[in-house]
């Protein structure tokens, strides 16, 4: 499911990649295979998904989701949606993200030839991709993990944010929702 997520935010730096690789190849230079770069940026995503996992585990194993896997403590998932929406207005946050919505910037500073520079451009990427995305990505525990409508809104939230024009805007605003739902759970919640 993270892979469907992030992926097609992705595609930018893999086509832009595989571009250069065969401008390279037609000067004589050998083509750095693009699976590589792609490989990379899923070993990244993929241990990312594997400490949600064993978060979803923990969570259930303490009965703190609901059968679609949600937190089931709204103040646990407002806390959460506090800590989202704060992340997205941190500084780190931002850096990551123009990184991530600029794959040209992200070649220029990050290139390496080959194929082991493919694949640690593809874990670099990732890495960054991971630092904008993990909080939102957080988020499923809220929304709920099974839920195809939550997991479709934030990888559309995702691809918005990473691709538009208006993208870095847009997720500050809805930076600013989070802080604001995640504060209306808490006070709803108090005892």
């Amino acid at each position: 499911m993270m892979a469907a997520m992030m992926l097609p935010a992705a595609a930018p730096i893999v086509l832009l990649h595989r571009r250069t690789a065969l401008q390279a190849h037609t000067q004589g230079a050998p083509a750095p295979p693009t699976a590589l770069l792609v490989l990379g940026y899923g070993v990244v995503w993929t241990g990312f998904a594997m400490l949600a996992t064993a978060a979803q585990w923990v969570l259930a194993d303490a009965a703190l989701l609901t059968d679609m896997d949600a937190l089931s403590d709204r103040r646990i998932a407002g806390a959460v949606l506090i800590a989202a929406g704060l992340y997205q207005l941190t500084p780190f946050k931002q850096a990551c993200l123009q990184l991530c919505r600029s794959p040209v910037a992200f070649l220029m500073r990050h290139y390496y030839p080959g194929a082991v520079g493919a694949l640690r451009m593809g874990l670099g990427h990732g890495l960054y991709c991971l630092g904008c995305c993990w909080a939102a990505m957080a988020l499923l525990f809220v929304g709920g993990v099974m839920s195809l409508i939550w997991v479709a809104g934030l990888a559309a939230f995702v691809l918005i944010e990473k691709a538009l024009p208006f993208g870095r805007a847009f997720g500050i605003a809805v930076g600013i929702g989070a802080l604001a739902a995640g504060s209306y759970w808490l006070l709803i919640s108090a005892p």
